[in-house]
C-alpha cells in the first residue's frame, strides 16, 4: 500500500464532496500522519486538503498527530473494517494507534476528521 497516493486520492475525493467540505469549513490546520517510520503533513485550509507535505521534517508544525502502523492502517481503510479498526480512536484502544498533541481540536473536527480519513475505503465514507 502506497500511503502517499492514498492520501491523494482522499484529497481528490474530499473536493468532490461539498458536505464534507462545508463540515470542515472552520478547519484550518496541519495534521502529522505517521505511518511506520513515514511521516506525511496534511495542511488543510477551511476544509480543503491544500497540501500533502512528505516529512520527516522537524521545523513543519502541527495542531495534533495520528501515529500507527501501515497494517493497521490498512485494516482501517478496508471496505468493512474489524471491531477496532473501524475508528481512529478504536485503534488507539487497541494499541494500534496514538494521537498526539492538541486533542481539543481533533474533538472540535472530529467528524470532518473521521469522515475524512473514511475516504480511504472503498466507496468513500462510511
Amino acid at each position: 500500500m502506497d500511503v502517499l497516493e492514498k492520501i491523494e486520492t482522499m484529497q481528490s475525493a474530499l473536493g468532490k464532496s461539498p458536505q464534507l467540505t462545508r463540515l470542515g469549513r472552520l478547519f484550518s490546520e496541519t495534521v502529522l500522519l505517521q505511518v511506520d517510520a513515514k511521516e506525511f503533513y496534511l495542511h488543510f485550509e477551511k476544509g480543503e486538503l491544500a497540501n500533502i507535505e512528505p516529512g520527516p521534517s522537524r521545523k513543519t508544525p502541527w495542531r495534533f498527530a495520528i501515529r500507527t502502523d501501515a497494517e493497521a492502517l490498512e485494516a482501517f481503510w478496508a471496505p468493512r473494517p474489524a471491531p477496532g479498526f473501524h475508528d481512529i480512536f478504536g485503534l488507539v484502544k487497541i494499541g494500534r494507534a496514538n494521537i498526539d498533541g492538541d486533542i481539543l481540536s481533533l474533538v472540535k473536527n472530529l467528524r470532518f476528521f473521521k469522515e475524512f480519513l473514511a475516504l480511504g475505503r472503498e466507496g468513500g465514507a462510511a
